[in-house]
């Protein structure tokens, strides 16, 4: 069985915890201790309030369920420490020399950092603009305005640019265009709108390249307790964690 520790216990910890299947959450660390503690309860792991000790536990994987200040913070000790890495604020990865450097650290210790497909589809197939021609690539992003923390009472385009530049205005929303970026080798164009309208996450991924058009549009139900984050990003890690030892491998 899988051993990991979670590094952030807030809404997207909690449902990690709660749909276990070949993984066990031995080690749970949050600033916020008593959110570790109330956790540790449902998980059976052991809780603690200093990142060093929690880090130094006997476990395979780092699942990063916190934030992109997270991942700068500790990603570099959790693979020192011979810990395999699974980043949910892929944002944090948008910093070009902060990535080759992680990249780096890991391929000195052995270790993989793995991105789950997060919020959005259709990233394996993607991956072939790393070998073929991407002419033009735009992920166009629609929530409600309370989950961007704007106030508006009509349909307004609030970003509009490079995924690298976005993800340092809404780290907490637009992870999914960085994951986008990695996986095509581009940066992607990203037009980010608020729209009262609109109940749950939506996001469309337009591409145009050598080998033919893709257009993917998935509407998400926003994860219980936060309207931020969708509750498919919880559930990809899940699928990660559950597919790590399988012998068929789907896809890329």
């Amino acid at each position: 069985m899988i051993r990991v520790g979670l590094l952030g216990c807030g809404n997207i910890g909690h449902i990690i915890a709660k749909n276990r299947g070949n993984f066990e959450i031995t080690a749970l660390y949050d600033i916020i201790f008593d959110k570790a503690r109330e956790l540790a309860d449902i998980s059976g792991g052991v809780p603690y309030d200093d990142f060093d000790s929690f880090v130094m536990q006997d476990f395979d994987y780092v699942i990063e369920a916190a934030s992109v200040k997270a991942v700068r913070l500790y990603g570099e000790k959790v693979l020192r420490n011979k810990k395999n890495l699974i980043v949910m604020s892929v944002g944090a990865l948008g910093d070009v020399e902060y990535r080759k450097d992680l990249v780096g650290i890991a391929r000195e210790y052995g270790m993989k950092i793995h991105i789950p497909s997060g919020a959005i589809t259709g990233l394996d197939n993607l991956k072939a603009g790393q070998i073929a021609k991407i002419e033009s690539l735009l992920l166009k992003t629609t929530k409600s305005p309370a989950s961007l923390g704007i106030t508006t009472d009509k349909k307004v385009l609030v970003f509009r640019g490079k995924a690298n530049e976005c993800i340092k205005e809404f780290p907490k929303n637009v992870n999914v265009s960085v994951a986008l970026s990695l996986a095509a080798g581009m940066d992607a164009e990203v037009e980010l709108w608020a729209d009262p309208a609109v109940e749950r996450n939506i996001h469309e991924i337009f591409l145009s390249a050598e080998f033919g058009d893709i257009y993917i549009r998935v509407n998400n139900v926003q994860s219980p307790d936060n309207p931020a984050t969708s509750y498919l990003a919880a559930l990809s890690i899940l699928t990660l964690l559950n597919n790590l030892e399988n012998p068929l491998v789907v896809g890329t």
